[in-house]
């Protein structure tokens, strides 16, 4: 039996411009072709989205499911979520400062630290270190595919997730990365992924 799909999400998809090949019954396709038939449509359905995830239940963590119904599909979108995107922009502002094992800012920081702090100033507790932020269950689990900037990424370095940062685009990651290394971008292919978070 087909699992009901939200018309929202595969609306979200194709204004991503995401190829998603779901396996839907013959009969519920006619209807979604017909629901979907202009860009108001689209718009609309991207609404709905995004607010279904306002309406998400956070916890006070800042986590969010779109999905939460029995039966329905989980499909990471190739969308950047908006707090993402701000918290990213947070972290940018201490460009240049010097990292120190254990440093919660304002003058120097740690990999943790920067991404911890960068999220709560908008409105997202996360855990203080990386080996927590990889256990951490809130947010969405996405797979690299569709990695945005905002998502958090934490990395197998030394250890297993013992670095986190936040992935900036075009193959970047944002991070407090090691003594001598000034808070900055690094390229991801430096880094072995160890697990990838989306925080609406």
């Amino acid at each position: 039996m087909a699992h009901p799909i939200r018309r929202g999400l595969i609306a979200a998809a194709l204004v991503a411009g995401a190829s998603v090949g779901l396996a839907a019954p013959a009969a519920a396709q006619p209807d979604l072709v017909g629901s979907i038939s202009n860009a108001a449509d689209l718009t609309n359905s991207l609404a709905d989205v995004v607010s279904s995830v306002g309406s998400g239940s956070s916890g006070g963590t800042g986590s969010a499911s779109l999905f939460a119904g029995s039966g329905e599909i989980a499909i990471p979108l190739p969308i950047p979520s908006p707090r993402g995107l701000a918290a990213l922009a947070a972290a940018t502002t201490q460009t240049g400062k010097p990292y120190l094992w254990g440093g919660n800012g304002p003058d120097a920081w740690d990999c943790s630290g920067l991404v911890q702090w960068a999220f709560r100033t908008v409105g997202i507790n996360l855990p203080r270190t990386s080996q927590e932020m990889a256990r951490f269950t809130g947010g969405m689990l996405v797979p690299l595919s569709v990695l945005q900037p905002g998502d958090v990424i934490t990395m197998d370095t030394y250890d297993i997730a013992g670095h986190v940062g936040i992935y900036a685009g075009n193959g970047m990651v944002f991070n407090a990365y090691g003594t001598g290394v000034p808070t900055g971008l690094r390229p991801l292919s430096d880094f072995t992924i160890h697990n990838v978070r989306r925080f609406f």
